[in-house]
């Protein structure tokens, strides 16, 4: 057994035919070293492993990475913490392992476990809720997104969130809520991350439902302003008003969804919030403004200023409806409310009214619903012409809350024959 020294080491290599050869070190039990026929020698502890009586090696290092000093003084911290019964080869292995769980933590951040959940579960999804869920998860948690997703904490989550409602957005600090709380349930399941930080937080705290509805007054100013706008925005309105559609459907619209004669719209399953098509009968003024816009050779979507794209630019435009309006503190969606209103007090029946917004009817119980397949389509033609008659009596200053009494009998009467 010889004593290692520089120039053992630089005369030690495998006999001939051989493609390995190891010595042990006089000076220190239990160092070795490997001669390779490459020419790199390693050196290694060699100890009996306690419990099973067999041979147990660990690599140090490399001759000339390291000194043989330096290999004496590894050799025996190892071979001493076996003697303590600590095995040097599992702790390395731990620690291998847990570089590993580390390096792919860290590469695992928020922003890359979001767009992991986009990309393999929100494809499934319909494309506005997939867009909104990611954008609202990385406007609110900004500050996290290079962070490793494993590592956020509850405590950071509800400071987000806290942050969203004091700055006047309950409604939006509950649907991220909703959005990363279904995309860490997601993560969890396959096992990319320990646990679900949003996981037990109240959702949807203090979100109050909205009741504006337009009066009929405003109905007829909001009217008459989007006939005087010019295209794309005038039109857009103008549709939006009279089919009580939701802002996205119409902005999305496309030739191809409109009948020939523009008399009925099919808003097909992937652009709808059920994902289920949904046709529309388009009454005469809302055909009107539909022949209105300027329609460019092969392009498909009838509200766009690229052409490749739906229109964008909605809070500038709705602001200069609303300023020739003249009507303050209401949202594009408050039309919807508005024309169910209006249509309960001409006697509609509120299942017309749920299918035109393209709601589950409220009115019918569960089995009803899976039972029911009568789509009520004269029902709902008949209330949209209603709804359209209505808008023009407001923007001619007739509605019916300005005493015209005769007329909404007569809807009512017209109602109760078409449901």
């Amino acid at each position: 057994m010889p004593k290692f020294t520089d120039r053992f080491l630089a005369a030690f290599k495998p006999e001939p035919g051989r493609k390995d050869r190891i010595a042990f070190d006089s000076e220190c039990k239990g160092l070795g070293v490997r001669a390779t026929e490459a020419g790199t020698k390693t050196f290694l502890v060699q100890w009996t492993d306690p419990a099973t009586k067999q041979k147990r090696r660990e690599p140090l290092g490399v001759w000339g990475s390291i000194t043989t000093e330096k290999a004496r003084e590894a050799a025996r911290v190892r071979l001493g913490e076996v003697a303590k019964g600590i095995d040097p080869r599992a702790v390395r292995l731990e620690k291998r392992e847990a570089a590993i769980k580390a390096k792919a933590e860290a590469a695992l951040t928020l922003e890359a476990l979001v767009d992991d959940w986009a990309r393999l579960h929100l494809s499934q999804k319909r494309p506005r809720y997939a867009a909104e869920a990611v954008r609202a998860i990385k406007y609110a948690f900004a500050k996290h997104l290079k962070r490793p997703a494993m590592r956020l904490t509850k405590a950071e989550a509800v400071a987000v969130l806290d942050d969203v409602m004091k700055a006047g957005s309950v409604a939006m600090a509950g649907r991220t809520l909703a959005y990363a709380r279904a995309c860490y349930a997601w993560a969890e399941k396959r096992g990319k991350v320990a646990g679900n930080p949003f996981e037990g937080i109240p959702i949807g705290a203090g979100v109050e439902a909205r009741e504006r509805v337009l009066t009929p007054e405003e109905t007829g100013r909001v009217w008459k302003a989007a006939a005087a706008m010019g295209e794309p925005w005038g039109p857009l309105f103008r549709v939006l008003l009279l089919t009580l559609a939701r802002r996205d459907e119409v902005a999305g619209m496309r030739w191809s969804e409109l009948s020939p004669d523009l008399a009925t719209w099919t808003i097909p399953g992937a652009r709808m919030k059920r994902g289920q098509a949904h046709v529309v009968a388009l009454p005469e003024a809302a055909r009107d403004a539909l022949r209105a816009v300027t329609r460019i050779k092969g392009q498909d979507l009838v509200f766009s200023t690229t052409g490749k794209t739906p229109v964008s630019g909605f809070t500038k435009a709705k602001a200069t409806l609303d300023k020739a309006a003249k009507v303050k503190d209401w949202r594009l969606h408050d039309i919807r409310r508005t024309g169910v209103s209006a249509l309960a007090g001409m006697g509609f029946n509120p299942v017309v009214a749920d299918l035109l917004l393209a709601h589950k009817p409220a009115t019918l119980s569960t089995v009803a619903q899976v039972y029911q397949r009568h789509d009520y389509a004269a029902e709902r033609a008949a209330a949209l012409k209603a709804w359209a008659e209505h808008v023009a009596r407001c923007a001619a200053g007739k509605h019916e809350g300005a005493g015209n009494v005769a007329d909404l009998a007569a809807h009512r009467v017209a109602a109760r024959g078409a449901t």
